[in-house]
């Protein structure tokens, strides 16, 4: 009966997310708006408060529902990004950077034109510190590298374009994890970072652009 049991109660769990979610996708709710309550939710879904608030701490953790404690829970999101890491993560190598050409690029080109003293001073430390990992230990390297390309991203100070990279950053690290792990690091490719911040800095964007590219195509 112990075996059985949970089996039962992640099928309840399931039934409700099912139910929320189509309800989300059909626009019952709207972005910001507060979600009925535990109670009200149990009575209309039929089921347990137990079962409905397992399938809502499902939600909040893939982002689609916020839960303020002691306000309720507000719809964040009408699209699931546990959804959206799912199809990333079966994209080629290829199709991968050709994500980042349109992603990256374009987001790096804007950097250049609205980046501020202080977007200048957290890559430099970003790339200080990817410097510090190039020629060491791999993780600590990827991790560093992340964090330089996506303050990269957020020096465009486009809201959507910082969400979208966050989300596709962990496919840019196990792409950058499989192609490293087969070759040697070239001092020579790290130095396009280091290029890459200058023309940013000099607010060319054309530049900044063509030196992304080729950073993409040879990690």
């Amino acid at each position: 009966m112990t075996d059985i049991a949970p089996l039962i109660k992640r099928s309840l769990v399931d039934q409700a997310l099912e139910q929320l979610r189509q309800r989300i996708t059909q626009g019952k709710w709207a972005v910001g708006a507060r979600l009925p309550t535990e109670p009200e939710l149990s009575a209309e879904l039929g089921i347990s408060r137990n079962t409905v608030r397992e399938a809502m701490r499902v939600l909040a953790f893939s982002g689609l529902i916020e839960i303020r404690q002691g306000d309720g829970s507000y719809l964040r999101s009408m699209t699931d990004p546990l959804g959206a890491m799912r199809a990333m993560s079966h994209c080629s190598l290829a199709q991968a950077q050709e994500t980042r050409q349109i992603l990256e690029v374009e987001a790096v080109g804007l950097a250049a034109l609205r980046r501020t003293d202080e977007d200048l001073q957290a890559l430099r430390e970003a790339l200080a510190k990817s410097a510090a990992h190039y020629h060491g230990e791999l993780e600590a390297y990827i991790c560093a590298d992340l964090i330089f390309h996506r303050r990269l991203v957020e020096a465009a100070h486009n809201p959507a374009l910082s969400e979208l990279y966050h989300y596709f950053s962990s496919i840019v690290g196990a792409h950058l994890r499989q192609t490293l792990s087969a070759q040697p690091r070239r001092q020579a490719v790290f130095d396009l970072h280091g290029a890459l911040l200058d023309a940013v800095e000099q607010q060319d964007a054309e530049l900044a652009k063509t030196l992304s590219r080729q950073l993409i195509n040879e990690p």
